[in-house]
């Protein structure tokens, strides 16, 4: 019989049922769950309609500004133009490189999180989307990481933007801050979240667009939250 941690079980102790909860309040005990030593994460997660009435099934992929940041630490890597490179270096970028960058690339050495691409350098990049593309690395000009506007995309990564693509069951998850930000910042980030995946609904999809919405940090219980 699997034992669970006297940690877990008082998390146990603090499932709301049947009971609604203000968000406020939920914000709340989302980070008095968040006891780890290290500065969880605090995430949501959202089940939305992809039955449109005309077509296939949504794919919803694009990028949500946090006002507040993420809390995630990203490295960045920026593939440029030999020409751009000194500006690449002033972004903040933790890597830059031209044909260099690419050759590390081919060669499986993938020591960032984040790549932009100059719009030059898709056609050498091109050929290396089936590597990238599954560990999520691979420029796309809808994410924004495809620019030559290098110093803005870079300080956009790293001050909050973060990406959302949902599964083919319609779910999709993204973090809103850590347990260290304030529940200020965290309220209006989750606010600012779902406001932006509201306004990607379709004409094409009829009722409500998001059913289901969690909430939870990294270590913690999940919590519902009224979708409307």
């Amino acid at each position: 019989m699997r034992k669970h941690s006297k940690r877990y079980k008082t998390l146990l102790k603090s499932i709301v049922k049947d009971k609604k909860v203000e968000l406020k309040e939920i914000i709340d005990l989302v980070k008095k769950n968040s006891t780890t030593k290290f500065n969880e994460s605090i995430d949501v997660s959202l089940r939305i309609n992809l039955k449109q009435s005309k077509g296939g099934d949504l794919s919803l992929r694009t990028v949500v500004k946090l006002p507040n940041g993420s809390g995630k630490k990203s490295k960045v890597a920026v593939l440029c133009e030999p020409d751009k490179i000194a500006e690449a270096k002033k972004s903040g970028a933790e890597i830059v490189g031209s044909d260099d960058l690419i050759e590390k690339i081919s060669a499986g050495k993938f020591d960032f999180t984040k790549l932009v691409c100059t719009p030059a350098m898709m056609g050498k990049i091109g050929k290396h989307g089936k590597v990238l593309g599954p560990k999520g690395l691979m420029p796309n000009p809808k994410l924004g990481t495809v620019t030559n506007d290098i110093i803005k995309t870079v300080k956009d990564i790293k001050t909050g933007l973060v990406e959302i693509r949902n599964d083919k069951d319609g779910n999709l998850a993204s973090t809103i801050g850590r347990k260290s930000f304030s529940n200020e910042q965290l309220l209006e980030n989750y606010r600012h979240f779902v406001d932006s995946v509201k306004k990607e609904k379709p004409d094409t999809i009829k009722g409500e667009f998001i059913k289901n919405i969690f909430i939870t940090s990294t270590m913690g219980i999940s919590y519902k939250i009224r979708a409307k």
